[in-house]
């Protein structure tokens, strides 16, 4: 799985740097190193709802979509990330896809 963390210009103000820190953290702390690949990507032409993140490669695992989660054509769309909320949105969302 590879988790793509936007770091143009309008995720990097709203906190793009705290975001990539948190999920380098839980992919230590659940041990799924050998299972996701971290990047960074610019602009996800999701500006208004940043900080975004983009997974793909999950295979057809089934998602619950919610307001900040979306399933797109090229994977999942994950939207209003902050340092605070990535946790629950890596349990919630990106660990159920790896079982």
């Amino acid at each position: 799985m590879v988790i793509k963390v936007c770091v143009g210009s309008s995720c990097h103000l709203k906190g793009s740097y705290e975001v990539v820190e948190a999920f380098k953290s839980l992919v230590k702390k659940y041990n799924v190193q050998d299972r996701i690949e971290l990047q960074a990507s610019f602009c996800l032409g999701n500006c208004l709802q940043g900080v975004s993140a983009a997974v793909e490669d999950f295979g057809d695992a089934e998602v619950q979509e919610s307001e900040q989660v979306k399933r797109t054509e090229a994977g999942l769309l994950l939207s209003h990330l902050k340092s605070d909320n990535t946790e629950k949105v890596f349990v919630d969302t990106i660990l159920p896809l790896l079982k």
